[in-house]
């Protein structure tokens, strides 16, 4: 009973040592290849008749030298655009908590989250109390003011009138005082004449400083009464798209209350951050897609951001690309693949089947060389398309083994097929 599951045992123990470690004994034995080999070496040298178990050991021998059979194709590189790929999310171009700048009732009706809005569309208006009174105040203040000028001005000309008198007269006392004519009383009065229309024009001055003083203060307080006013209607400061209700009717808004959010979402922000490796190829103004998560919508744009710092704890550099959205069917924060293009790098497009790894574990492709002998080409994956995949290492020329790559090694002779390349592969 126990003997039957040794046997098996046993048997499936010799078939997988001779599929793992002779493969290519066997499969040069299944084809025959080596048995056709020896016999007619036996023939050649008029040997007796070779058993089979000495013509299997002879195809074993002769395998080293016998080329495998597989399928190849003529490829060529070509240049493509080298993409940095990075994932990110989508940001709103400007978004704004608009608040109050003064203290009012709300007295119009709201408007609601969603809704469209242009550019100075007013959000939120307060009441104005007792703000007209007070402007009407200062503007009387600043007409009083301004007709008070005049009067000062006027002083000031009165009092330089009266000092160009009271120097020509003392001016003639003192001429003739030297003549004679004049005593020492007469020439002092004139004297002191000067010093008092001196001191008269001196305050009619400083009244005419004074009179500008008040209109300039009275000007300020017109200023700021209107000023007041004008913060009683909270408008949109660019168009969008309000993210929350504005502040409900009867609603009393402090200073800094919020009365909206207003979002810009046209164009819209791709924004990303860049390893501190691949930092450098993104360049300003570089083509960029994304592709949505939701959907898989595709949008491209340009790079208009890249930055200088880079982040304290990822070590990453922010990118931002805007994409014009028209329509508004992009929404902020969403995810998104980004693809940035760079410059470009020399690439073979080959099915993804020719891919392979060696005893090392290195991604590679195995080629046929000048001696039609197999030969392992470590490759790197730049792009998958529906077409291939864009791969990077191998020379401007290669002839890259499509079919049969998994039964050679390097330095292994092959007898190759040359097949066309794929569809959309270069020559």
């Amino acid at each position: 009973m126990r003997l039957f599951p040794l046997l098996t045992a046993i048997a499936v123990t010799v078939f997988l040592y001779l599929l793992v470690i002779e493969r290519d004994a066997l499969l040069a034995f299944a084809r025959g290849e080596g048995i056709e080999e020896a016999v007619a070496v036996a023939k050649a040298e008029d040997t007796p008749a070779m058993s089979p178990e000495s013509l299997a050991a002879s195809a074993e021998k002769t395998h080293d030298t016998a080329p495998v059979r597989v399928v190849a194709t003529h490829s060529a590189a070509r240049e493509i655009d080298s993409a940095v790929i990075v994932r990110g999310q989508t940001r709103a171009a400007r978004e704004v908590d608009l608040m109050a700048e003064t203290t009012g009732r709300v007295i119009s009706e709201p408007l609601r989250k969603g809704t469209m809005v242009e550019e100075g569309a007013a959000l939120c208006q307060l009441d104005p109390g007792t703000r007209q009174a007070t402007l009407a105040q200062t503007q009387a203040a600043l007409a009083e003011a301004e007709a008070a000028r005049p009067t000062a001005d006027a002083r000031v000309a009165e009092a330089q009138a009266a000092l160009d008198e009271a120097q020509i007269t003392f001016t003639v006392r003192d001429r003739l005082k030297g003549d004679g004519f004049s005593s020492d009383t007469q020439l002092a009065a004139a004297r002191a004449a000067v010093r008092a229309a001196e001191a008269s024009l001196a305050s009619a001055r400083s009244g005419l400083t004074s009179a500008d003083a008040a209109v300039e203060a009275a000007q300020a307080s017109v200023a700021s009464a209107q000023n007041e006013i004008t913060k009683l209607t909270i408008t949109a400061p660019f168009g969008g798209l309000l993210e929350s209700d504005t502040a409900e009717l009867g609603t009393l808004l402090q200073s800094g209350s919020l009365c909206a959010t207003v979002t810009q979402l046209d164009p819209i922000k791709l924004v990303a951050y860049v390893p501190e490796l691949q930092v450098d190829r993104v360049k300003m103004g570089a083509m960029a897609s994304g592709r949505l998560a939701s959907g898989g919508a595709q949008v491209t744009g340009q790079v208009t951001y890249i930055a200088r710092s880079a982040d304290p704890e990822t070590r990453t550099f922010q990118v931002e690309v805007t994409v014009e959205n028209p329509d508004l069917a992009i929404r902020d924060g969403q995810t998104v693949e980004m693809s940035i293009s760079a410059e470009g790098v020399q690439a073979h497009l080959l099915p993804q089947s020719v891919l392979t790894l060696n005893d090392d574990g290195v991604l590679g492709v195995r080629v046929v060389d000048g001696d039609s002998k197999a030969a392992f080409v470590p490759v790197h994956l730049m792009r998958d398309t529906a077409t291939g995949v864009w791969l990077t290492g191998l020379p401007e020329q290669a002839d890259v083994i499509v079919i049969g790559q998994d039964f050679v090694i390097a330095g292994v002779p092959v007898a190759a097929t040359f097949a066309p390349p794929a569809e959309g592969a270069g020559q």
